[in-house]
């Protein structure tokens, strides 16, 4: 769930709630803002995404809880931090701008910047912005922790754990999806999988699917060798069977051709570290 879409007046509730305030001013006053701030917060129909990762670690509720209101995902009782308030605050603030955007980078199982631009549909000058400025960008950190599961105090400050240990955790590797159909690759959103399993170290790994299979594709790789490839032959792609042949020469296998061609011939498109066909 992103963050614009949850309801300010709901997220509010809970946070006071969390505090165990029952006035905005009381809210105002522990996080040393004005209380025209906090109205502001529903004028705009938004509350600011430092404030709810304040909250979350200040209280030790669930960031699900506060942004959705889902109690069957809210963390069990947890020990609390020794520091609240204003000191959570200055800690937060002050672990902006690179490393907060390694943290978000990993949590999602990104290597590139722009998969985490692409996902959120974001410019990638919003992003040096956050790195250039120092800034700590709280609406992605709470998204983040929602997207993936992670643990928000490790997220928003780098100490502790990366994963939650009492809460559900979502699948913490996002990588691009696209489908393969009559030899077209096109865009289809993103796909989510742990890869730790994988012995392979995929460095660029795209999820490919079609009529009949699906693929995970390292498209960083380019160096043709023996293996199974996502090879491009006349703009038009599909997964073939690689063997390396004398004079620069490969042989070329699928479900329904064999040919053999010059190594030039044809366009590396990746090399593919798993292969799922579907039984049916």
């Amino acid at each position: 769930m992103r963050l614009e879409n949850a309801i300010a007046s709901d997220v509010l509730e809970r946070i006071l709630s969390a505090y165990g305030f029952t006035m905005q001013k009381e809210l105002s006053d522990r996080l040393d803002i004005a209380k025209s701030n906090v109205a502001s917060w529903l004028a705009r129909g938004q509350v600011p995404g430092n404030v709810i990762v304040q909250c979350s670690l200040d209280t030790g509720a669930d960031v699900n809880w506060l942004v959705t209101g889902e109690l069957e995902k809210a963390n069990s009782i947890r020990e609390l931090p020794n520091v609240s308030g204003k000191a959570v605050y200055d800690e937060v603030m002050a672990n902006g701008g690179k490393p907060v955007l390694r943290r978000i980078l990993d949590a999602y199982g990104f290597t590139l910047q722009k998969q985490l631009c692409e996902l959120l549909d974001i410019s990638s000058g919003t992003v040096s912005t956050w790195v250039r400025r120092n800034y700590f960008p709280g609406d992605v950190v709470v998204t983040c922790a929602l997207d993936t599961g992670v643990s928000l105090r490790w997220l928003a400050t780098g100490k502790g754990t990366q994963q939650n240990e009492n809460i559900y955790s979502a699948a913490n590797f996002t990588v691009p999806h696209k489908t393969l159909t009559v030899g077209v690759l096109e865009d289809s959103g993103f796909w989510q999988i742990n890869l730790s399993f994988l012995s392979y170290p995929a460095a660029e790994p795209v999820f490919i699917s079609s009529s009949t299979a699906a693929w995970i594709v390292d498209i960083k790789v380019s160096s043709i060798s023996n293996g199974r490839w996502l090879l491009g032959i006349d703009d038009k792609y599909d997964v073939y069977d690689v063997t390396i042949l004398p004079g620069r020469k490969i042989n070329v296998t699928s479900k329904t051709t064999t040919f053999t061609c010059n190594t030039d011939e044809v366009k590396i498109a990746g090399k593919v570290i798993l292969t799922m066909d579907y039984n049916i």
